[in-house]
């Protein structure tokens, strides 16, 4: 039984279950926890300079009561907002600094007469264009970011700062910004006399790398102003924090089961961490997408995190599956609890997590962050450093500097076109003769185990995100692959780190168009569209360069129309034989 403040969590581990407690044991005789809340950084590292590094990022093990102290001041703000009349609030941040104001945003809703919350993570000029159309008077805006240097988060910071300038509003007192002391963002912030700036610095106890930052101002204050009881969901976390202290034993710790579990398993080949969610719960599953991802995705090694897959039924999926299952015990949702009975009943293994309410959220952070730590250390990776994500940024700067010598970007002969789609990045396809056959022979590189993502910089509308969907839903269909989908430049915070550094484990179809409607991005040379194109470039040439398997599918004419062709010529591609 949980102990009082957690949520329920059960297992079946199936024929793996000795593997499981192997790992335990390892756990216990390695005194793994007791080192990790002495905050020994040899658990992950043998170089002293990068255990100073990491001893650094520990202090989400102590945040619960750090930021408890700031929990009343963090209503007063929300109080604050409320009676200068804001209604709504946008989030202008990426990963680490967005995923969790967005799980509590989908998780809790927003309480009466509190100011609505959209995350605002892309510099796609149609979804900003989207988002500035809320009134200007009631309109505040959050600038996020722990380095204070994000190249999206600055440009939509510039945006709306001068949007309130336009419309003759005292800009700053519409802007708030949340990064680390002694950054650009929080000079900036000052300078510009933001309403207020919070800055994480050196000796408040709340020092932890960005995937580690939910239970601090980065998660807490966006969810105060929507009206979450912030000290209620820091006590959630410190319940589950104590529970998984290392006072008790490995076996009833939920977080070194789950760390021990997901480490052997994926040692074993069962790397492909399969989130079902109740969808109420859905953005917890985006949540740990990251931490997953972004935290054990490199040195070669990485669990990969499926999140969205329509659900299968048990014997459609490989051996190489773990099911993570969320949902609230208070609505359980009888379709989920029939899905994992069946797995179960299959032999996958399975966890199953119950939420008493919305609260758990914070609990259930503090227990991924226990099990993320614990699995880096038995998979032998650094889980608190991101070696690949810089790859991509250096490749979209490089570019943009290009754009604004040369106003283009450098072009490169298409393997194979037709009037909707122009495919690049397949050398050995130059020969095809049509759409369906170029994507054809790129398929016949998969292996048994790969995965397929998709990658989308097209424009964030309804309907060409929902296209999306139902592409993705229609690879995984025809070619029975795991499937991820992510939407650019979101990915790069998030799961870009486990293409580019985990294994060679994916197929990847990455989805560019021409911009119609561009934003200027002030103070800049570049627009938003070009900063966007900069970056899936970028990407795409970081990943061929790792020898990665990407195909960039760059759509032509009416959108709509293009996907529904690309669709076409993807079935037509997986009927193939292979």
């Amino acid at each position: 039984m949980p102990q009082p403040g957690t949520a329920a969590q059960t297992t079946s581990w199936g024929r793996h279950a000795g593997l499981v407690r192997g790992a335990l044991e390892r756990l216990r005789a390695q005194r793994v926890l007791p080192r990790l809340w002495e905050r020994d950084g040899s658990l992950w590292s043998a170089e002293p300079s990068v255990q100073a590094a990491i001893r650094n990022r520990l202090g989400w093990l102590s945040i619960a009561g750090v930021m408890s102290q700031q929990a009343e001041a963090l209503r007063r703000l929300a109080q604050e907002l409320r009676e200068a009349g804001f209604t709504h609030a946008l989030l202008l941040g990426m990963g680490g600094s967005a995923l969790f104001p967005e799980v509590c945003r989908k998780t809790f809703g927003v309480a009466p007469s509190h100011p609505d919350l959209t995350v605002l993570d892309t510099s796609d000029p149609t979804a900003i264009r989207a988002h500035s159309r809320h009134p200007l008077k009631h309109l505040c805006v959050i600038a996020s970011s722990k380095s204070g240097t994000t190249s999206e988060t600055a440009a939509l910071a510039a945006y709306f700062y001068d949007l309130f300038k336009q419309g003759g509003l005292d800009a700053g007192a519409h802007c708030l910004a949340i990064t680390d002391a002694g950054t650009p963002l929080e000079r900036q912030a000052k300078t510009l006399r933001f309403r207020r700036v919070f800055a994480h610095g050196p000796g408040t106890g709340a020092e932890v790398g960005g995937r580690f930052s939910a239970l601090t101002y980065f998660g807490l204050a966006p969810a105060a102003l929507i009206g979450v009881d912030v000290a209620r969901l820091l006590a959630r976390a410190d319940a589950m924090f104590r529970r998984c202290s290392p006072e008790a034993p490995p076996e009833d710790n939920p977080a070194a089961e789950l760390g021990a579990a997901l480490g052997a398993l994926a040692q074993a080949g069962v790397d492909k961490l399969t989130l079902l969610c109740a969808p109420e719960l859905a953005g917890f599953g985006a949540w740990v997408e990251q931490l997953i991802a972004e935290n054990l995705g490199k040195q070669g090694k990485g669990i990969v995190p499926i999140l969205g897959e329509p659900v299968r039924g048990p014997s459609a999926y490989a051996a190489d599956r773990v099911f993570i299952a969320l949902d609230l015990a208070a609505r359980p949702d009888p379709e989920l609890e029939v899905a994992a009975q069946a797995l179960r009943t299959a032999g996958h293994p399975v966890v199953r997590s119950q939420w008493r309410d919305p609260y758990d959220v914070g609990g259930e952070a503090a227990k991924w962050f226990v099990a993320t730590a614990i699995t880096g250390h038995l998979m032998g990776i650094n889980a608190f450093d991101e070696p690949n994500v810089k790859e991509s940024k250096d490749r979209t700067k490089a570019l943009l500097e290009q754009y604004a010598r040369e106003r283009r970007f450098p072009e490169e002969a298409p393997a194979c076109s037709d009037v909707q789609v122009e495919v690049y990045g397949a050398a050995e396809a130059a020969a095809a003769g049509s759409l369906a056959q170029c994507l054809g022979v790129f398929f016949q590189r998969r292996r048994p185990a790969d995965y397929v993502a998709l990658l989308s910089f097209l424009p964030r509308t309804e309907g060409l995100d929902r296209a999306a969907v139902i592409l993705r839903e229609r690879i995984a269909a025809r070619s029975g692959a795991a499937t991820m989908l992510g939407f650019g430049p979101r990915y790069l915070h998030s799961t870009g780190q486990l293409y580019k550094g985990g294994p060679d484990g994916g197929l990847f179809l990455l989805l560019t168009a021409d911009e119609r409607d561009d934003l200027a991005i002030p103070g800049e040379p570049h627009t938003f569209g070009v900063l966007k194109r900069a970056q899936a470039v970028g990407d795409f040439e970081a990943m061929r360069q790792r020898g990665r398997r990407i195909l960039r599918l760059h759509l032509r004419g009416d959108l709509g129309r293009a996907m529904r062709h690309l669709a076409r010529a993807l079935d037509e591609a997986l009927r193939a034989p292979s």
